[in-house]
């Protein structure tokens, strides 16, 4: 099985292609169009109403990102945040599997979660000099 290992990286790839497309899609309508209405449930949950921008900003530019393969471990960062606030706020109260559930956004928060420990993978651009490549005991 030692030949799964080779594949870590398309691993890596996919996991960063799959979060930035789920994230893009659902900030998308946050940016553009339906920003008062994300406000004004943000304000709904007892939150700030002017967080709305960092959380529509987050999902669609952090998404947008982690796709590049930029900052993916900031990113990745601020969507466990997010995830979690949104499990915190809204998802919890249904359970796991209810309608509205908080299933989805634990699934999303524990792929962010494998990309902050373990980037993004060496076919992302990175400003690190290593491009998520990591160094191994002979390089």
């Amino acid at each position: 099985m030692n030949f799964l290992n080779r594949l870590q990286p398309l691993a890596l790839l996919v996991m960063r292609l799959v979060l930035g497309a789920i994230m893009i899609a659902h900030g998308y309508h946050k940016v553009f169009g339906g920003f008062h209405h994300h406000m004004d449930m943000v304000g709904s949950l007892g939150i700030p109403r002017w967080l709305a921008y960092f959380s529509a900003g987050t999902e669609f530019f952090g998404g947008i990102g982690i796709v590049l393969g930029l900052f993916t471990r900031f990113f990745s960062l601020a969507f466990v945040i997010e995830m979690g606030v949104a499990i915190w706020k809204v998802h919890f109260r249904n359970g796991l599997m209810g309608n509205g559930g908080f299933e989805f956004p634990l699934a999303v928060a524990a792929i962010a979660l494998a990309l902050v420990c373990f980037d993004g993978g060496p076919w992302g651009a990175t400003f690190g000099g290593r491009g998520g490549a990591r160094k191994t005991k002979n390089g």
